[in-house]
């Protein structure tokens, strides 16, 4: 982006988030303090206002963001801003720019149920802080950040769950990989959709975060890292709760044994088997709005 350039602006999302497109016709979302307060479409934006330019939105992207800059308070974009300018800096890269989204996503969520005195533990934090130290490092100096922004002590297992968020937007994959990924998820899916004979509704952050597991279940077993035991009693109330999506899991789990060199033991049958369910409960309601019109 060169500034000078034209930037009228499309739509205000809030007086923090604006849509905007410039003179060469390229879709952008500005985030800054009061970048839309008092702002109309087709005015240009005030450039000495922007804190955060998103130039590589998709539309599906630049859909949700739209829809969390309506929902969350402005101190969680820049809390979410600050983390990410912080991880980029640490592990000198660029990070995918859709983990602002996923990311801003989940400390909402995590704040949210932390005021509830709701604990999630993350099953997997002795892998990532072994595997990924850099990333639970980042973690670690995040629930910092957090801290400073709603005054919340957050558990040591927040750590883990932001550094598999910043592992999914710095993943690289081959060639090879990435196609056997795609595939997985694709099929999958469909899976998925015949078990329930439900339409998955693509651009919901319940659909964002299906996806996401998914890539984390084919980068594990190819790297031949397991999940640690979970709790036997929490595994058989999890059966129990959501017998249909654990039944889903195992048509997934017998479909990818066939097809793959990986398995599925039975601690990531239990990941599978709450994103399907919270899949499913998503589109469900979808459908029944679908079926009402």
């Amino acid at each position: 982006f060169e500034w000078g350039r034209t930037v009228i602006i499309k739509q205000v999302i809030n007086n923090n988030v604006v849509f905007v497109s410039d003179d060469r016709g390229q879709e952008l979302v500005l985030m800054g303090k009061g970048i839309g307060f008092g702002k109309k479409s087709g005015e240009r934006a005030e450039e000495d206002k922007i804190e955060k330019m998103f130039t590589r939105f998709d539309g599906k992207q630049i859909s949700n963001f739209k829809r969390l800059a309506e929902e969350i308070p402005y101190e969680y974009m820049h809390m979410t801003k600050e983390i990410v300018e912080y991880a980029q800096l640490s592990l000198g890269k660029e990070l995918d720019e859709n983990i602002y989204i996923a990311l801003m996503d989940h400390l909402s969520f995590a704040v949210s149920r932390l005021r509830q005195g709701l604990l999630l533990k993350a099953t997997m934090l002795w892998e990532i802080k072994h595997y990924y130290n850099h990333e639970y490092r980042i973690g670690v100096e995040a629930i910092e950040i957090v801290k400073r922004y709603t005054g919340l002590n957050m558990p040591i297992d927040e750590a883990g769950f932001i550094a598999m968020h910043i592992l999914n937007a710095e993943l690289n994959l081959d060639m090879g990989l990435s196609n056997t990924m795609l595939r997985i998820i694709q099929d999958v899916l469909n899976i998925i959709k015949y078990h329930f004979q439900i339409v998955i509704d693509e651009d919901s952050l319940d659909y964002e975060r299906f996806i996401t597991h998914l890539k984390f279940f084919v980068q594990r077993t190819m790297h031949d890292q397991k999940s640690k035991m979970w709790d036997r009693e929490l595994m058989k109330m999890i059966q129990s709760q959501y017998s249909d999506a654990y039944a889903c899991a195992k048509k997934v789990a017998e479909y990818i044994l066939k097809t793959t060199p990986f398995d599925v033991p039975e601690e990531e049958m239990m990941y599978l088997t709450v994103h399907i369910q919270r899949l499913n409960h998503a589109s469900q309601k979808i459908a029944d709005i679908k079926e009402g019109q």
